[in-house]
């Protein structure tokens, strides 16, 4: 066992260090970094040697907002263990600045907070693993654009190289490479001396230093130097990497800078712009009209799929030709018919159907959610829109075996969307009711926010796969800006009222594990913004406009039912703020095979025309009434009887149908060599209008009867890493850990045999019992080695109350709780030390 840290000596590691703080500081290590907590740490050397771990540590520098990160570079190019004013120093410079030293103490305060850097503030050190990550090298050159030290860059150079550049410099010669290493470092990070040493530099070798100085430090040279490079090799200001290649000291480098890391320091967040600014009511307005039109996007395309959309692709997803069919259906670019695809898919509303033949249709779900109030509707889309992992945004581009992403198809879930989305719409909101933000300002503070994750290059950068720059969050948040329009959440690009309320959701909330829009009921939040919406959306209306052009016009949303019939009986010519509906042969036998008669449709339309029905309008109804179902057509393989022969003989004699191959069965009787359905087809196009019929002879009503999926539950959104644990979990997480670490770092005697670190105490059965026995008689605690039933080996600590039956029944310090254990899975016992209390 290590020796303990005595009272008031300083840790001497991070496991040390988690030690002698107190349990808030371990439950907010694991709530900022939630990936140490599964499985949970057995003790805090557990603990801490799992924060180490490249993973958990890339992960972690990943959520560091820029100050943080830029404090995290600095020290791993700091001597280690850097003092609190040499990192200061570091970042300020030699004048000082205010806002640096302002916001220096919090920063080190998230570092410390995520275990990336312990030790108090005259010995900070960053982690390990973070200074390989951040510091400099010839593969990996640091983000600061510094160079190695005097010592690394050094390290193999001959004695006598080292006594010539020493002595170019104007440093007496030394005795060994050491201390030449340390004159030379002692010169280059004494002002005064390195000024005086430059102000003999030739103005060409200035100007050399001055591309070197900001990064990247390496340069290439020729096997025959000009006389300024060959000035600063001489005196070390260039050390060769290799051949061909030399670099500038950290050391040099930082006089050159004046002291400072980075050329700019970025304490203070970027703020977030006002790009125009109107009054909140002209901005619920223009976002309330956007969202009723969402709503009338998402119906339009559900509707046209009503019957079975295209098919599935054999990978998944849905065909290029296929989106552009959709795209052209709802008059606007691939693209933007993509995201209401994957709008569509998220909430729920449409999914494959799972037959052989593979089809896309809407859900049941579907017809649920069209009876909900208009309000209800659009936070049914907007909510699994904000928690969405999947983004349209990327479809057309490439993945990473350089295959195209399809609409609705595999490889589209980026797991840092609901964050981003939020994040970019939670910055929106800290602007006045009426403002839009400036695009730029708001791309500006993510990659504040986010720097590694931004397409910095740092070390958890990556595109997902979509074969673009690293730059992803910055994409999704512009994707994000755009979708947020079209679906009404903000309107002039100034987030509207129901928005702001529909921002206190939580992710969680934000993404429901039902299909059914109705399972679940709608959260605080979601109620609020829809109770904000209903009454900026335009009131559904009972009643159209009929016109003498065979057309009618609706002078705002139709009530469901009205909408309904008319869109059978109707055309939609265009729309708007009003919708101009076109009546014509085909529309309106459609209605009467919807099993509609003449009288039907007048009453229709004298109950819901607030004008008088036009003359030519009733004649049209009528002429097509006077026709329809005069031919009958049924399955022969088909045939189509009429009571009137010359009908037939017209049929038979028009050239048109010849593809359908008929032939006189009877006077009123013709059969044909095709189906009913291409029958009926063929004897409209040539401009008869035939109703189809029963096996019994009675009139078939083609009803538009919608197709619909199985009950499809929506995709789960992909975790960007573990959930964060909530208060309970981190409370018993806690005393877990504690409990582990007094187990393994309790003081007990010393076995005969010494044990390795980590290995179990071993003794004899008899022995085993014996010890256990007398410490329950004494009331005393030992310390065991146990197995489970798994195989699992662990070092518990325990006060055995009962011994008895093959069993020893004990308080567990390690559980912290009442366990018993069987005798036979105890590898072995020790007491503990005299003087140790558990």
């Amino acid at each position: 066992m290590p020796e303990a840290t005595g009272v008031g000596a300083a840790p001497r590691t991070l496991a040390e260090a988690l030690r002698a703080g107190g349990d808030g500081g371990i439950a907010a290590l694991l709530r900022a970094r939630p990936d140490l907590l599964s499985p949970v740490p057995n003790d805090l050397t557990q603990l801490a040697t799992r924060a180490g771990t490249r993973g958990s540590v890339v992960r972690a520098l990943e959520r560091l907002d820029r100050f943080a990160l830029q404090a995290a570079e600095a020290l791993a190019v700091a001597p280690d263990p850097a003092p609190y004013p040499v990192l200061l120093e570091l970042l300020t410079g030699d004048g000082g600045e205010p806002e640096i030293e302002a916001a220096l103490p919090r920063a080190v305060g998230v570092l410390r907070e995520q275990a990336l850097v312990w030790g108090d503030d005259e010995r900070l050190r960053l982690v390990r693993t973070a200074r390989e990550l951040l510091a400099p090298s010839a593969q990996h050159p640091s983000p600061t654009g510094l160079g190695p030290t005097v010592a690394e860059a050094t390290a193999g150079m001959s004695p006598g190289r080292l006594q010539e550049i020493i002595a170019a410099a104007g440093l007496p010669a030394t005795h060994d490479p050491v201390s030449a290493v340390a004159a030379l470092t002692s010169l280059f990070t004494d002002r005064t001396r390195m000024a005086a040493l430059l102000d003999t530099a030739p103005p060409e070798a200035l100007t050399v230093l001055d591309r070197l100085v900001w990064g990247p430090p390496y340069g290439e040279v020729t096997a025959n130097p000009t006389p300024p490079v060959r000035w600063l090799r001489d005196r070390g200001l260039l050390l060769p990497v290799s051949t061909r290649t030399v670099v500038l000291p950290r050391e040099a480098a930082l006089h050159l800078r004046g002291g400072r890391a980075h050329r700019t320091p970025e304490p203070v967040p970027p703020v977030v712009g006002t790009a125009r600014e109107y009054r909140p009511q002209v901005v619920d307005s223009a976002a309330a009209g956007q969202a009723y039109t969402a709503l009338a996007t998402a119906e339009e395309l559900l509707k046209s799929w009503d019957q079975g959309g295209p098919q599935v692709l054999r990978a998944g997803g849905l065909a290029v030709r296929d989106l552009k069919r959709t795209a052209a259906a709802l008059d606007t670019g691939e693209q933007v018919a993509a995201f209401w695809l994957e709008l569509l898919y998220g909430a729920g509303l449409l999914a494959s159907d799972g037959e052989a033949d593979e089809r896309y249709a809407p859900t049941p779900a579907y017809d649920d959610w069209l009876d909900l109030p208009p309000a209800e509707r659009w936070v049914r889309l907007v909510v699994p829109w904000l928690a969405a992992t999947r983004t349209s945004g990327l479809v057309g581009t490439l993945d990473g075996k350089g295959r195209a992403l399809s609409a609705l198809g595999p490889g589209l879930d980026r797991a840092a969307a609901p964050e981003v989305r939020h994040r970019v719409l939670a910055l929106q909101a800290t602007l006045p009711p009426g403002s839009a933000a400036d695009r730029a300002s708001v791309l500006a503070r993510l990659r504040w926010d986010r720097p590694l994750r931004g397409g910095t290059g740092g070390p958890g950068t990556d595109d997902g796969g979509s074969g673009t720059p690293a730059d992803l969050r910055a994409r999704i948040a512009a994707w994000t800006l755009d979708e947020a329009e079209l679906l009404g959440v903000t309107g002039r690009g100034a987030l509207a009222s129901p928005a702001r309320a529909l921002l206190n959701l939580p992710l969680a909330e934000a993404a429901p594990e039902s299909a059914h829009p109705g399972d679940c009921e709608p959260s605080v939040a979601a109620s609020r913004a829809a109770t904000l919406l209903a009454p900026l959306l335009p009131e559904a209306v009972d009643h159209v406009l009929l016109q003498a052009d065979l057309t009618a016009v609706a002078p705002g949303p139709l009530r469901r039912p009205l909408a309904e019939v008319l869109s059978v009986l109707a055309d939609v010519e265009s729309k708007g703020g009003a919708t101009v509906y076109r009546f014509t042969p085909g529309s309106v036998r459609r209605a009467l095979d919807a099993g509609r008669s003449a009288s039907d449709l007048h009453d229709f339309l004298t109950a819901h025309a607030r004008t008088p029905v036009p003359q030519p309008l009733s004649y049209l109804i009528d002429d097509v009434a006077r026709k329809h179902g005069h031919l009958r057509v049924g399955a022969a393989s088909a045939y189509v009887r009429c009571d009137d022969d010359a009908v037939l003989g017209e049929i038979l004699a028009d050239r048109r149908s010849a593809p359908l191959r008929l032939r006189r069965l009877a006077p009123t009787v013709l059969a044909a060599q095709a189906d009913p359905s291409a029958l009926l087809d063929g004897l409209r196009a040539m401009g008869y209008a035939p109703a189809a019929e029963s096996a019994e002879g009675d009139v078939l009503i083609t009803r538009a009867d919608a197709y619909r999926t199985p009950p499809r539950t929506p995709p789960a959104p992909v975790p960007d890493g573990p959930p964060a644990p909530d208060a309970t979990l981190l409370t018993a997480a806690v005393r877990a850990i504690r409990a582990g670490d007094r187990a393994a770092t309790v003081v007990r005697k010393e076995p005969a045999t010494p044990l390795a670190a980590g290995e179990l105490p071993r003794t004899s059965a008899a022995e085993t019992l014996a010890t256990v026995q007398a410490a329950a008689m004494t009331g005393s605690a030992v310390w065991i080695g146990y197995v489970n039933a798994e195989g699992a080996a662990s070092q518990r600590v325990i006060a055995p109350v009962r011994v008895e039956g093959g069993f020893v029944t004990g308080y567990d310090h390690t559980a912290d709780e009442v366990r018993t254990y069987p005798l036979h899975r105890i590898t072995g016992v020790a007491e503990l030390a005299d003087d140790e209390t558990v």
